[in-house]
């Protein structure tokens, strides 16, 4: 099961590379990508929570 959190992590890692580059190439405006990315740091930031307690999380 802590594997697939992790993997959602990595994902969620990525789809922030790609806010970069959308950033970047002038896709996502300033105010838009800051946002979202602070939308992931929470996303990733309750995975990794998950990943170092997985008892709290799992039967």
């Amino acid at each position: 099961m802590i594997a697939k959190y992790s993997d959602a992590e990595t994902e969620a890692a990525e789809t922030q590379v790609w806010l970069d580059f959308a950033l970047q190439c002038g896709y996502l405006d300033h105010k838009d990508h800051e946002i979202l990315k602070q939308e992931y740091n929470f996303i990733i930031g309750k995975l990794v929570r998950i990943i170092h307690n997985p008892d709290q999380w799992t039967l």
